[in-house]
C-alpha cells in the first residue's frame, strides 16, 4: 500500500462510490453492541478515512475517539462531515504498517485493512503497531474479506481469510472470542463476502510471543 494510491482514489471517487462505502456502519456498531462495549471505552479505527463510524460513536456519547489512515483525503471528508465535532476525535495520518503509537486503546477497529496487507513485512509491522496500541484486556475487532471473498479491491491485491487464519496472524498474544460472516453491498449492487474476527488481547504482556503468528 502507499499513501498515493489512496491519496488518489479519495481525490477521484466521491466517498460514497468506492466499493467499501456504507451508508451506516450497522455492522461494526452491532459488533460494538454484540460485546457490550461502553462508550466511556477509548477506541481507534485503523484505515477509518471517510467512514462515517465516528459520528455515529459521538453522537451515542462516545469521547476518547482516534481515527487513522494513510490517506489525509479521506480523514479531510470525514473531518468536513463533522464539522465542529471533528474536535473531539483525534486524526491520524499515518501507514499502520510503520506506526508506533504513543498510547493504548481498549478497542482497535479494523474493517477493511489487513486483507490489504500481502506481503510478511507489513503484517508484521502491522502486528508491531497494534501490540503497542491495544491495551491488555482490550478488544480487537477485525473484519476481512473472506475465503469466498473478492481477490481485488481498489486495483490492488488482496490476501482473504477465515477465523483460523486470521488468529493465526494475529499470534499468541490474543484469544479469538467469537467469529461471524457478512455480506456487504457494494454502491454498484455486488456482493462481498466479509470475515468478521474479535480477539481479547492477553493480561500477559510478552511482546514478543504477541508479535510472532502461530505456527
Amino acid at each position: 500500500m502507499t499513501d498515493q494510491h489512496w491519496d488518489e482514489v479519495y481525490r477521484t471517487k466521491a466517498p460514497d462510490s468506492v466499493s467499501w462505502y456504507q451508508p451506516s456502519p450497522e455492522p461494526s456498531l452491532q459488533a460494538l453492541d454484540r460485546f457490550h462495549v461502553p462508550a466511556t471505552a477509548s477506541l481507534i479505527d485503523i484505515g477509518g478515512g471517510a467512514s462515517s463510524l465516528v459520528d455515529h460513536l459521538l453522537d451515542r456519547g462516545w469521547s476518547d475517539l482516534s481515527v487513522l489512515d494513510i490517506a489525509a483525503p479521506a480523514l479531510d471528508v470525514a473531518k468536513a462531515r463533522l464539522g465542529p465535532s471533528a474536535d473531539r476525535v483525534r486524526w491520524e495520518v499515518a501507514d499502520i504498517t510503520g506506526w508506533i503509537p504513543d498510547r493504548s486503546y481498549d478497542v482497535w477497529h479494523d474493517r477493511a485493512v489487513f486483507h490489504f496487507l500481502t506481503n510478511t513485512e507489513q503484517r508484521e509491522g502491522y502486528r508491531r503497531a497494534m501490540a503497542a496500541g491495544v491495551a491488555p484486556n482490550g478488544l480487537v475487532f477485525v473484519a476481512t474479506f473472506a475465503l469466498d471473498g473478492p481477490e481485488r479491491c481498489s486495483g490492488l491485491s488482496v490476501q482473504r481469510y477465515d477465523a483460523p487464519g486470521l488468529l493465526a496472524e494475529m499470534g499468541s498474544g490474543y484469544q479469538l472470542l467469537e467469529t461471524w460472516r457478512e455480506e456487504h453491498t457494494t454502491p454498484g449492487g455486488g456482493k462481498q463476502s466479509f470475515n468478521w474476527c474479535v480477539f481479547r488481547r492477553a493480561l500477559a504482556t510478552d511482546r514478543s510471543e504477541e508479535n510472532t503468528p502461530t505456527p
